[in-house]
């Protein structure tokens, strides 16, 4: 039985290369998909609608090839096979190394691959079929702690994964000039789920943006999220709620003072006042994202009252609750201290730790102030939510990737670009919440990463050394060194 065709003149070529070769590539049978067995004294090769014979002594029975090889009992000379044609599929070359996170296998193409980019969700077994001969395959050095099996048939080489307590996760995928075919795999440490309260649990995951990036995350169908903390003071997430299940640190707050950089309203109090960001607002367990809208008012020393801009959002007076400089060329600055003005003085003008200012036209104040006068600000929501806390930026909005710092008050984007670890909330379009903490990355792969796990929107809050999250009472989102006491953060109960 001949497997093809081979024009004479082909096989004198083979007959003479083989003669002229020392070397043969022996693999046993399995390699190719076949069994062995012993018949009547001939070895058996079969399998896949082809058999192959030899008979020790006296050469091949089927097919009769007088020019192939011959094998070793169990083991066939991968150039028999070659050379009758039982490969299907072109040859290609390979490579392999690591690349980041990721073991990646490189095949050299001679042609771009024809098919689609792959991937897997996580198991401890995989198996994949690459549809090409790639006997590099054969010596490739797999990452500790992987078992592989290669199988050279005629389709393709079929590569058997398992990978003991690991998720093994890969992506497949062309690329272009030269042509190639890249093999990403993934040996991951297990996800984990816990119960923390009816509706609640806390839990580990992989999300892939493309490369994998591990959240640690609380999710909840129900419960009672709460602001917790004191400007002014600052103390680990944890001790700002003893009692909590979960608590995760809250948003931005000037390192020297511990002044809260942003919104904040608790019970339908403002703590502090808009930055020009997007804030996290909600009643009960319904919550939304946006920028909040917010009327400010000044009283003035004889009651008179004036609406005013906040911080970020300018009006002809503004108030600016911010440490920092404060006000314009052109303008004045009435500094204010325990609802009492201080002083008045040329802007720009450096505001203090525990001070407000109202910027106004140069000799043009809202009504007639001097040092001493009273003066206090009040401000609400519109409309009215019972708790609010400024994070930004934005990452997810209704399922679609919003990532896009310039839009919110973010004057210097280095803090955005490093990789670090990022806190955020989210929820999926069913109403489960997340307080979550990803491994070190950067804002916007949090945000696809999200997306690729149903986020239909999600919120960054402060980064960096403040991300923590802490379930009863013990830090679950790993951070190298001493966790970074924190002005707020977001305490979660049970219902």
């Amino acid at each position: 039985m001949r497997l093809s065709g081979i024009p004479w003149r082909k096989e004198l070529a083979l007959l003479l290369f083989f003669s002229c070769s020392l070397a043969q590539t022996l693999l046993p049978a399995s390699t190719y998909g076949l069994t062995f067995r012993e018949e009547n004294g001939a070895w058996v090769y079969e399998g896949g609608g082809v058999r192959l014979v030899y008979v020790p002594g006296v050469g091949w029975a089927e097919p009769w090839e007088a020019s192939l090889p011959p094998p070793e009992g169990e083991r066939i000379p991968l150039e028999a096979l070659k050379a009758l044609g039982y490969f299907q599929v072109p040859e290609a070359q390979t490579r392999y190394g690591l690349q980041g996170r990721a073991f990646r296998l490189v095949l050299e193409l001679t042609q771009p691959y024809p098919g689609r980019p792959q991937d897997s969700q996580g198991h401890e077994r995989l198996t994949l079929l690459l549809p090409y001969l790639a006997l590099g395959t054969l010596q490739v050095a797999w990452p500790k702690g992987v078992e592989a099996r290669v199988r050279l048939l005629p389709t393709g080489t079929e590569l058997s994964l398992f990978a003991k307590g690991k998720l093994l996760r890969y992506r497949l995928f062309p690329l272009e000039n030269p042509p190639r075919l890249v093999l990403d795999l993934y040996p991951l440490e297990p996800e984990v789920a816990e119960p923390l309260a009816p509706g609640i649990r806390y839990r580990e995951v992989w999300a892939f943006a493309p490369d994998p990036l591990r959240l640690y995350l609380v999710e909840a169908e129900r419960g009672r999220l709460i602001p917790v903390g004191r400007p002014g003071a600052r103390a680990l997430p944890k001790d700002l709620a003893q009692d909590a299940l979960a608590v995760l640190n809250g948003g931005y707050f000037d390192p020297k003072s511990g002044t809260l950089i942003g919104l904040w309203v608790q019970d339908g109090v403002t703590v502090s006042y808009p930055y020009g960001r997007v804030a996290l607002l909600w009643d009960g367990f319904s919550f939304f994202m946006g920028f909040p809208k917010f009327e400010a008012v000044v009283r003035g020393p004889s009651g008179e009252r004036v609406r005013v801009g906040i911080n970020t959002s300018r009006a002809r007076y503004t108030a600016y609750t911010v440490p920092g400089p404060v006000g314009r060329e052109g303008e004045e600055v009435a500094l204010v201290m325990g609802d009492r003005v201080q002083a008045i003085l040329q802007a720009p003008q450096e505001l203090p730790p525990g001070a407000w200012a109202l910027a106004f036209p140069k000799g043009a104040p809202p009504f007639p102030l001097r040092p001493g006068d009273s003066l206090s600000l009040f401000g609400r929501l519109d409309p009215p939510f019972r708790y609010a806390l400024e994070g930004g930026p934005l990452l997810v909005r209704e399922g679609q990737y919003a990532f896009d710092p310039s839009q919110e008050n973010f004057r210097d984007p280095r803090p955005l670009q490093a990789v670090a670890p990022q806190a955020a909330v989210a929820w999926t379009r069913e109403g489960r919440l997340w307080l979550l903490v990803s491994e070190p990355t950067t804002p916007g792969v949090l945000a696809r990463a999200l997306l690729s796990l149903g986020a239909w929107n999600a919120l960054r809050m402060d980064g960096g050394g403040s991300a923590q999250l802490w379930v009863k009472g013990r830090l679950r989102s790993p951070y190298q060194g001493s966790p970074r006491p924190v002005v707020s953060a977001l305490a979660l109960y049970a219902p």
